[in-house]
C-alpha cells in the first residue's frame, strides 16, 4: 500500500490534475443542476430547454479545430488553467443572462471551453504517467464524479437558502476558483515525460490521423455512448421493461454510477498488472456480455447485475484511450476527445429513436452491441507497454 506523500512529484501533480477534473464536473453539474430555475427565470418551453442542452454539447463537439490550434500554442498547462477560469466566468454570465439568445450563447461558449479543459486535463493526466511511469489516469477520472456530487450537494444547500441562482452560481464560482488556485501549482509545464521534447509543438499544420488515431476515436465514442445511454436510460427499462417499483427504479443509475466511481479507482492498479488493451477488451467484454444477459433474462435482479456489469466493465475505457491518444500527439488527443463528446451528445438520442421504433430491450441491445465494438477496437490500438 502507498502512503500519499504531498511532497512527492508525483503526487503534487496528481492532486493538481485532480482539481482541474473535479472543477470540469463541478462546473457542468453546477448548471445542470439549475435547468428548472432558468427554464422559469427565462420563460422557456421544453424544447428550448433541450435545445439549451444541445448547445454545450455542441459547442464541445465543434471545438477540435480550436483546441488542436491551443495546445500546440499554449500546452496543455496555460490551456486548461484559462479554460477552467473562462468556465468559471461563463457560469457567472448564465446567471446574468437576460434572455434565451444570451443563454444559448454562454452554453454553446461553455461547450467550447469544456472541449477545450477535457483535452488539456487529459493530456496532463497522460503526461504525468509518461513522466513517473506510474498510472494515474483511472483516479483522476474519478473526481470528475467527485466534482458533479459535490455540485449537487452545494445546489441543494443553496436552493434551501435562497432561491436566487445568482447567489448560488457566485458560490460555485468562488469554489471553482479554488480550485483553479490549488491545479496552478502543480500542475506540469510540459506534455511529454521529463526530458522529452514535445514532438508536435513544431507541428503547424494539420494532418490526416492516422489508422490507429481512428480506431481510438471509434472506440471513445461506443465508450461514451455506453456511457450515456446507460445514465439516462436505465431508470425507463427498470420501470417499464423489468417492472420495478417507483422505490427499486432509480437504482439502475445508482448501480451503473456507484460500480464506475469504485472501478475507477481501483482501475489503475490492474492496467499497470494487466496492461491497458486487456484491461479495455476484456472489461467492454464483461459490458457488452453482461447487459445482454440481463435482457435475455428480464427482471429487475438480472437488470441490476447487468449494469453493475457495465459500470465495472466499461469505467477504464475512456481513461485508457485518453492515454494512447495523448501518445499519438496533441492533434489527435483533441480529435478523440471530439468524438468521445459526439459519442455522449448522439448516443442516448439515437437509442431513444431505436426504442421508440423496437422497444427499450432493443435500445439497450444497441448499447450491448457499442460496448462489444469497444473491444473490437481495442484490439486494432496500439498500447503503452
Amino acid at each position: 500500500m502507498r502512503v500519499f506523500r504531498p511532497h512527492d512529484p508525483f503526487h503534487r501533480g496528481q492532486l493538481a490534475i485532480a482539481a482541474l477534473f473535479c472543477s470540469l464536473g463541478f462546473q457542468y453539474a453546477t448548471w445542470a443542476s439549475r435547468i428548472p430555475a432558468l427554464k422559469s427565470q427565462l420563460g422557456l418551453s421544453t424544447g428550448e430547454v433541450g435545445l439549451l442542452l444541445m448547445a454545450a454539447g455542441i459547442g464541445a463537439t465543434v471545438s477540435f479545430p480550436l483546441v488542436a490550434v491551443l495546445m500546440r500554442r499554449l500546452g496543455s498547462r496555460r490551456l486548461a488553467l484559462l479554460s477552467a477560469l473562462a468556465l468559471t466566468l461563463l457560469l457567472l454570465a448564465l446567471a446574468a443572462a437576460p434572455d434565451y439568445p444570451t443563454a444559448l450563447l454562454v452554453v454553446l461558449t461553455d461547450g467550447v471551453f469544456v472541449g477545450c479543459l477535457n483535452t488539456a486535463m487529459n493530456a496532463q493526466g497522460a503526461a504525468l504517467e509518461a513522466r513517473h511511469g506510474r498510472n494515474a489516469m483511472a483516479r483522476l477520472h474519478a473526481t470528475f464524479s467527485g466534482g458533479s456530487l459535490l455540485a449537487a450537494l452545494l445546489a441543494s444547500a443553496a436552493t434551501a437558502v435562497t432561491s436566487s441562482m445568482a447567489a448560488h452560481f457566485g458560490a460555485a464560482a468562488l469554489v471553482l476558483l479554488l480550485l483553479g488556485a490549488g491545479a496552478r501549482a502543480g500542475l506540469l509545464r510540459e506534455d511529454g515525460p521529463a526530458g522529452e521534447p514535445r514532438e508536435n509543438k513544431s507541428r503547424t499544420r494539420w494532418t490526416l490521423p492516422s489508422r490507429v488515431t481512428w480506431w481510438m476515436c471509434c472506440a471513445m465514442a461506443f465508450g461514451t455512448v455506453t456511457e450515456g445511454a446507460m445514465n439516462d436510460w436505465t431508470s425507463l427499462y427498470m420501470k417499464d421493461v423489468a417492472k420495478a417499483s417507483a422505490e427499486l427504479a432509480p437504482l439502475g443509475i445508482a448501480v451503473v454510477s456507484g460500480m464506475m466511481v469504485l472501478a475507477r479507482l481501483f482501475a489503475d492498479r490492474w492496467r499497470g498488472r494487466w496492461g491497458d488493451g486487456r484491461v479495455v477488451v476484456l472489461g467492454s467484454t464483461l459490458a457488452g456480455l453482461g447487459l445482454a444477459f440481463a435482457l435475455v433474462s428480464g427482471g429487475v435482479l438480472p437488470a441490476l447485475l447487468g449494469f453493475a456489469c457495465v459500470g465495472l466493465g466499461i469505467a477504464a475505457v475512456t481513461p485508457c484511450v485518453y492515454v494512447a491518444a495523448a501518445r499519438q500527439g496533441s492533434g489527435e488527443l483533441a480529435l478523440v476527445a471530439a468524438m468521445g463528446t459526439t459519442g455522449l451528445l448522439a448516443g442516448p438520442p439515437f437509442i431513444g429513436f431505436v426504442a421508440n421504433a423496437s422497444g427499450m430491450v432493443w435500445g439497450l441491445g444497441v448499447v450491448a452491441v457499442a460496448a462489444l465494438a469497444v473491444s473490437l477496437c481495442g484490439t486494432r490500438i496500439r498500447w503503452a507497454g
